[in-house]
This record gives C-alpha cells, sequence and structure tokens, in this order.
C-alpha cells in the first residue's frame, strides 16, 4: 500500500506526464473557454504558464490565466454560469474539467496591485494575428518582471523570466522592447542565466 507522499508523487508525475503530451485537464479547460469567448466574441489573451509553455519555457500548471476587460469578463461570467462555469476565487471554475479560470483584468497592475507603469493590456487592443491568442511575448515579460519586483511573494515570476531568457534564448538586447521600469531587472536576470549552467 502507497504512502500518502507516494501518492501525491504518482498523481504528480502523471499530472505533469498528461500535460506535457497535450492532454491534461487544464489544456482541455483552455480550449473550452477560448472557445466559449471566441463565441461570445469576447477578446482575451492568454497569460501565465500557458503562455510560457507556448514561447519555449516548459512548466506545468494547475490553472489557466487569462487576460480580459472588465466588461468582458461581466459578459463572460453572465454567459458561462450555467454553462460549464461556476464563480472562481479570481474568475470562473471550469466545472467539467476541475480547473480554476483565473483572470487578470485589462488595466490592473501586477505583483503588489499598487499604480505603476506596467499594466495588464486591454486584449482588444492586441495585434491582430497572434497565434492562439497569446500575450505578446514583451507584454508577458513585462508583467511578470513588474510581479515579481514588486510582490515578494511572486519571485516565481522573476524565476520564469530567468527561464524563458534560458529557453529562447534571448539577447540583452530584448530590453530594449520593454518598458524602462523593468529594464534593469531584465538585463540583471540576462546576466544571471548566462552564468548560471542549466539544471539537468
Amino acid at each position: 500500500m502507497r504512502t500518502p507522499e507516494e501518492q501525491r508523487f504518482q498523481t504528480a508525475l502523471r499530472n505533469a506526464e498528461e500535460f506535457f503530451v497535450g492532454e491534461s485537464q487544464m489544456q482541455k479547460a483552455l480550449d473550452q473557454v477560448t472557445a466559449t469567448l471566441d463565441e461570445l466574441g469576447i477578446p482575451y489573451a492568454i497569460a501565465g504558464a500557458m503562455a510560457l509553455n507556448a514561447y519555449g519555457y516548459q512548466r506545468v500548471t494547475v490553472d489557466v490565466d487569462l487576460v480580459l476587460t472588465r466588461a468582458g469578463l461581466t459578459a463572460f461570467t453572465e454567459a458561462g454560469l450555467g454553462r460549464g462555469y461556476t464563480p472562481g476565487s479570481k474568475g470562473v471554475r471550469d466545472v467539467a474539467h476541475g480547473v480554476d479560470i483565473d483572470v487578470l483584468v485589462a488595466g490592473d497592475y501586477p505583483g503588489d496591485g499598487k499604480p505603476k507603469p506596467v499594466a495588464f493590456p486591454d486584449p482588444g487592443s492586441l495585434p491582430a494575428g497572434r497565434p492562439h491568442r497569446l500575450l505578446p511575448l514583451e507584454d508577458l515579460v513585462e508583467l511578470k518582471l513588474a510581479s515579481g519586483m514588486t510582490a515578494p511573494h511572486r519571485l516565481k515570476d522573476l524565476a520564469d523570466v530567468l527561464e524563458l531568457i534560458r529557453a529562447r534564448r534571448l539577447p540583452a538586447s530584448f530590453a530594449d522592447s520593454l518598458n524602462p521600469y523593468v529594464r534593469e531587472k531584465f538585463l540583471e536576470l540576462h546576466r544571471a542565466a548566462q552564468q548560471a549552467p542549466r539544471e539537468p
């Protein structure tokens, strides 16, 4: 008989395997919610770990992060509740897949939530033709840097940027495309990425 620790390990292993072959509940929930948003004509952008994976840094996640406007969130909850979604702590919950859909509201500020030069963008104003409605790479990096810089409990966001630099082999000149508020932190992480060997 397996111990609780062994059971948790086996569950985590199975979840990771499903995630990396594209068959996890998170990916099914993402497909479902984006199809619903497209059907309703609500602009959105995929953020968080799902976007990191699409940009080349593979890491498992347990939820789906989307950027919506406040009006888009209202329209989605009004139409979605009763269609497989229930209210969640940060957005809604996909009942069928047991996955939280966390909503980042356009105009709000990452990290500590206090006003700063970097805010969640309006997904309706993002460039057309983005693959899979992904948050543009520059926006994703800016938001994660601003979050990690201002919220001590969000240091994982800085680690995400460091690993993204490695995975994408982002040059130091990528900093030129970022808001000045986060440039020095990007360059600091870029230097760290060059010095530290990649872990197996």
